[in-house]
């Protein structure tokens, strides 16, 4: 990771100073790196030997970072990862056209890696994270939609890239096709559990440790797990409550919202949905040969819903 970091700084380089300063600001901003450390532990348990993942997991977490400085435009946020956004203390233009920088050099990167198959893998996911992004746009303020129409913005918009990064892993490694949508298949599974945790904790964490306003997704009109299962199974009063905070936003109902979610048990039920998503990314790749990397990847998965950030 540490060479992986290393890339990052070397490719970050621009000649225009507020490029480099608000790509610095945002990859510098204190990220979990879990999307290109996913990438290098596919790679290695895959068997591969060489020095192209750095350069891919660099690519991996420039197009993260890409989605995070376009998202908080969009969301209005004004905290991520504990400090002020991009957007925040840069302006919305220059969030997005450096948000637009740090796609165009993640392509400039993945064309001197010279393979085909790279290339359309991230392109596959790039165009999906945007389907992703507007699905999300389309479902906000809307009390109607069911827990799969949720689950698929979920796949699209942050689980295709954690599968792209484990499925490029396997191709570095010439894992045989199965093995490959083994890996890919473990990828969107823990993609899918880790974005699960992210939205039990908007009502359940502290700002101290997530690093962002705790009731973001509730002002927004975000229709997410907990909010979904709380209003199918709370009385008549209580749903109604939930599917006004949904269609009309902002945070002046946050705190019954909040004690609807805990008296419904929809905390409870996100988390297991999340684990039974973390248990399917281990099944996954069961039967791939034992390694220290395999072993990472089996405890990243604990980690995508034990954590508390």
């Amino acid at each position: 990771m540490r060479a992986v970091d290393e890339v990052i700084r070397t490719r970050l380089y621009s000649d225009v100073v507020l490029v480099r300063q608000v790509s610095e600001y945002i990859i510098g901003g204190g990220g979990k790196r879990l999307r290109p450390a996913l990438l290098v532990l596919a790679a290695g348990a895959s068997g591969y030997q060489g020095t192209q993942h750095h350069e891919l997991a660099a690519v991996v977490e420039f197009i993260h970072t890409a989605t995070l400085l376009h998202d908080d435009v969009v969301d209005e946020s004004s905290l991520r990862r504990g400090a002020s956004t991009a957007n925040a203390l840069f302006g919305n233009a220059a969030s997005v056209l450096v948000g637009d920088f740090l796609y165009s050099r993640a392509f400039q990167m993945m064309v001197r890696v010279g393979s085909m198959r790279v290339m359309e893998v991230l392109a596959d996911a790039t165009n999906t994270i945007a389907e992703g992004e507007v699905l999300q746009l389309l479902n906000c303020h809307d009390a109607d939609i069911d827990e799969e129409r949720y689950l698929q913005v979920i796949r699209f918009k942050t689980a295709k890239l954690f599968e792209a990064a484990t499925r490029l892993g396997a191709i570095l490694g010439h894992a045989s096709e199965g093995d490959e949508e083994a890996m890919a298949a473990y990828g969107m599974r823990i993609g899918t559990a880790f974005q699960l945790i992210d939205d039990v904790l908007d009502y359940s964490g502290d700002n101290g440790q997530t690093g962002k306003n705790i009731g973001d997704d509730l002002a927004e009109g975000k229709p997410t797990l907990p909010l979904l299962y709380a209003m199918q199974n709370g009385n008549a009063q209580q749903t109604a409550l939930i599917r006004h905070a949904i269609e009309h936003g902002g945070l002046e109902e946050f705190e019954p919202v909040l004690q609807t979610i805990r008296e419904t048990g929809a905390l409870d039920y996100a988390k297991a949905q999340a684990q039974r998503e973390a248990n399917a990314a281990c099944e996954a790749i069961s039967h791939l040969h034992d390694s220290n990397y395999k072993q990472c990847l089996l405890e990243l998965a604990n980690f995508a819903v034990t954590r508390d950030h």
